[in-house]
């Protein structure tokens, strides 16, 4: 590849990739118009219809061969049964969270998760902390327990969603698979749950799709287009870019999250708050800059070989 076709493979990577960390931010503006419906209910019609959606995409790419290789591995199955427990806790938390007024914290989540996953590695992957990344998990450490001590209670929903995403990072890590392929196998492992819940749901008069405005049918159908869309423009940017640059757009997410809670939404964000997350901030940067000086490092050790 030519060095203008590699710059703009990375333009487009990029792109790809900041559209689909907005599309993350933007998430709020989805899910508050469905308030009035309960959180479990938006979650199974999200699996239902990105199971659809995902379905679909694979008939048109011919692209079924992999399904029934993965379902003849039974630890691999059971591994992403695993995984689409912990992606569908970390959809109901934070669902239940925008729609509860909670999304300065769930932003705070998101925030903190690529700190959790350097710790989750040291504990189950046996990976060596550097001393910038220790430095970044203390000080990330110290904003959540100043949070903590000065609103009086454990920010539970960021916690919960840092845990959920990171263990189901590091669950796909165990049982690895394209990143659509990935999507489609959690979703049919978890819809026939999801299926039957809705069901029920219907049958005992509580079910929300078609007995609410259209406005909101349409809005639960479309969950799976919202699912799948910004996960697919993710796995195209991320193949064209290095984890590093991938390490400094994934921020965008949580940035337009906890600019709509306090902006637009009104959630208090008070200057003890404030403090807590520059603390986080600063660990986040310290962790940043960790992954930039280790790719240089990596580029002037392949130079000189």
């Amino acid at each position: 590849m030519s060095s203008a076709q590699s710059r703009q493979d990375a333009t487009r990577g990029v792109l790809f990739t900041f559209i689909a960390f907005v599309i993350w931010g933007l998430f709020p503006l989805y899910w508050k118009p469905l308030h009035h419906i309960p959180a479990l209910q938006i979650l199974c019609h999200r699996i239902v219809w990105s199971a659809l959606f995902v379905a679909g995409i694979l008939t048109v790419r011919h692209n079924w061969a992999w399904l029934g290789e993965a379902v003849r591995q039974p630890q691999k199955l059971a591994i992403f049964g695993l995984s689409s427990l912990m992606l569908s806790l970390n959809w109901l938390i934070y669902i239940w969270a925008v729609n509860a007024g909670h999304v300065v914290e769930a932003s705070l989540g998101y925030f903190i998760n690529p700190l959790f996953n350097v710790l989750l590695g040291r504990l189950f992957l046996a990976e060596k902390l550097t001393p910038i990344q220790r430095s970044a998990v203390l000080l990330a450490a110290a904003g959540v327990a100043w949070i903590t001590w000065t609103s009086g209670t454990v920010p539970l929903i960021a916690l919960s969603l840092a845990a959920t995403f990171g263990l189901y990072g590091l669950l796909r890590k165990k049982a690895p698979l394209a990143s659509l392929e990935g999507l489609a196998l959690e979703t049919f492992l978890m819809a026939p749950l999801a299926l039957a819940a809705l069901l029920w749901f219907q049958w005992q008069g509580q079910g929300a799709f078609l007995n609410e405005a259209i406005s909101s049918d349409v809005l639960l159908v479309g969950a799976g287009v919202v699912t799948a869309v910004p996960l697919l423009l993710f796995a195209a940017g991320a193949r064209r870019l290095k984890l590093a640059t991938v390490g400094l757009i994934q921020y965008i997410g949580p940035t337009i999250q906890l600019a709509l809670g306090v902006w637009l939404f009104g959630e208090p964000f008070d200057s003890a708050k404030l403090l807590g997350f520059c603390l986080i901030w600063l660990a986040l940067l310290l962790y940043s800059a960790a992954g930039l000086l280790s790719m240089r490092q990596q580029k002037r050790s392949a130079a000189a070989a």
